[in-house]
């Protein structure tokens, strides 16, 4: 892939896992290539040749509105030949594993999956043991790179910069994909993370990932730049983490 605006690289990865295992310089390149993308929404004919003759799964095991809109959005707008894939409707019911699933679809010689998957490390797995690109597009609890990687280009298009910046992630942060995609994306970018919520909703050690703990929502709220709220995420919870969902 070519190199995009100022920062002069390439970007070279098979597939996109997630946030932690990217360089500071290959996510500031994502975000100068979405930017010179950014035109292409205010045509009168929103459509570029970008993956014209492609062919892009959409891989998902898990409910979506947003995400799944979104990539499919993009996807025509690149041009690409678009496969929905619906788990309640396919084989996978029937007991077919996911890895004959994907071989069974790669076998139709398509380019790319982009996988949304309840179990963490399922997109490592498919990107192991096939040869196309995979996206993850949200591993159980894991890591959702492409939502972090909107986040951080929606601050920088609103504040200018990230690096400096007080972030404050507030909410059910144990059990957020999003959370952790966001926290390692701002941290290498240079922001400032805090992170809220009750005892039970913040992951043991989570300092380990240069961020700062507040059990107090009025200060981990003081002085901060950016505050991202985070809903209580039920599914992914099999004992009460909470008295009550009003709590």
């Amino acid at each position: 892939m070519a190199s995009a605006g100022k920062n002069k690289m390439n970007f070279n990865r098979k597939d996109l896992l997630g946030i932690e295992s990217l360089s500071r310089e290959e996510i500031l390149f994502i975000l100068e290539t979405a930017e010179s993308f950014r035109e292409v929404l205010d045509r009168p004919i929103k459509k570029v040749p970008t993956l014209r003759g492609k062919t892009v799964v959409n891989l998902f095991f898990e409910s979506s509105t947003r995400t799944k809109m979104s990539f499919e959005l993009a996807e025509k707008r690149l041009s690409a030949d678009i496969l929905n894939f619906s788990a309640s409707t396919s084989s996978s019911t029937k007991g077919e594993t996911l890895l004959d699933t994907a071989r069974n679809i790669l076998a139709m010689k398509v380019d790319c999956f982009v996988l949304r998957h309840s179990t963490p490390g399922t997109p490592h797995l498919l990107a192991k043991e096939l040869p196309v690109s995979i996206i993850n597009a949200g591993d159980g609890a894991h890591e959702h790179p492409t939502q972090a990687l909107l986040d951080l280009y929606t601050i920088r298009e609103k504040k200018g910069k990230i690096e400096g910046l007080k972030i404050a992630i507030v909410g059910d942060i144990a059990h957020s994909r999003v959370a952790r995609s966001n926290i390692w994306g701002m941290c290498k970018l240079g922001a400032k993370v805090r992170v809220c919520g009750p005892p039970t909703l913040i992951p043991p050690l989570i300092e380990k990932m240069g961020v700062e703990v507040f059990y107090s929502l009025e200060d981990a709220l003081t002085g901060a730049d950016i505050v991202m709220m985070l809903r209580i995420q039920k599914e992914r919870q099999n004992k009460g983490f909470l008295p009550s969902n009003s709590e």
